[in-house]
């Protein structure tokens, strides 16, 4: 279902693209906004992975690196049957990760530093599980292209105003009314195609690692940093919001049609029915990394592939 709603959704934002062109200039501007989404559609599938990659000054990872990141990642593939995908370090304190690339062959993950700082190795292990699933069901390009269009209805929308077409079909109150509808609605669409995503993500993510509770852990514990630590590169750039495993940009807390994901109790609920645990079952808490250091050298685990 998940799938379809997706499909429907696209197919409503390139109805109001095509409708605001219709508005700024009639028959003709909808046949130019048709145009101008194909040529950005086609300029952000090819260089999707590599714009956003710059937008957050990520990294390459290499292999062999002594974190051990690029072998984790490249063995998840296998078992998830896909090629391995490029691997880079993003140098920010907030514990995130997302992945891009138009599809798998052409794919990456990336994920932050803290990240690395904050997690165990299992809990590394499902979050990039969960970033994989995400490029096996070929998400990354998915959601660029509803950020392309998000931005460029936006952009039609902003120009309403000072449109003489577009006075004249709708009044004054009308094309003000566009100028802050048509954003509102084509934000609306890319929050809802990412929430539905982040849940199948999940589950097939919990698939690839074999145990949903490592990517239930790790939620808790980067929804707790996400929500104290700030990411400046995506409050500069918070169209690639949708892309990260958790809100970088602590905007909403609940689980509305108004969240870029879906709340992170509801996801780590159904990790743990997944699991087959109940969900009133004691909650994981996401503790310090102090204390988190000593529980694991009690228990004679590593804190991370890093140490």
């Amino acid at each position: 279902m998940s799938y379809l709603k997706t499909a429907i959704l696209m197919a409503a934002m390139t109805a109001l693209f095509m409708g605001l062109g219709y508005l700024l200039g009639g028959a003709g501007g909808s046949m130019i906004a048709l145009v101008v989404a194909a040529a950005m559609n086609a300029y952000a599938w090819w260089n999707s992975d590599r714009m956003v990659l710059r937008m957050h000054n990520a990294q390459p990872v290499t292999r062999g690196d002594r974190m051990g990141l690029y072998a984790m990642t490249a063995d998840l593939a296998q078992k998830a049957g896909l090629p391995e995908p490029k691997v880079y370090l993003i140098d920010t304190p907030q514990p995130n990760a997302f992945a891009t690339g138009r599809n798998p062959a052409n794919s990456a993950v990336a994920v932050t530093t803290g990240l690395m700082r904050s997690l165990d190795r299992e809990e590394l292990a499902g979050v990039i599980a969960h970033e994989l699933a995400h490029i096996r069901n070929h998400d990354t390009a998915i959601m660029t292209v509803t950020a392309t269009f998000a931005g460029a209805i936006s952009m039609l929308a902003n120009f309403a105003l000072f449109f003489g077409g577009s006075r004249e079909r709708l009044g004054l109150v009308g094309t003000l009314l566009l100028m802050f509808l048509a954003p509102f609605a084509a934000a609306l669409v890319q929050m809802a195609i990412s929430r539905t995503r982040e849940y199948a993500a999940d589950k097939a993510g919990a698939e690839i690692c074999g145990h949903p509770l490592w990517l239930a852990s790790a939620l808790e514990k980067i929804a707790l940093g996400a929500a104290r630590i700030d990411n400046d590169a995506a409050e500069r750039n918070p169209a690639t919001a949708h892309m990260f495993i958790i809100n970088p940009l602590h905007a909403h807390k609940h689980d509305s049609l108004f969240a870029t994901h879906p709340a992170t109790e509801n996801r780590v609920a159904a990790l743990r029915a997944m699991a087959g645990q109940s969900q009133n079952a004691p909650q994981m808490v996401a503790q310090p990394r102090s204390e988190g250091r000593k529980a694991n050298t009690q228990r004679g685990r590593r804190e991370g592939p890093w140490s």
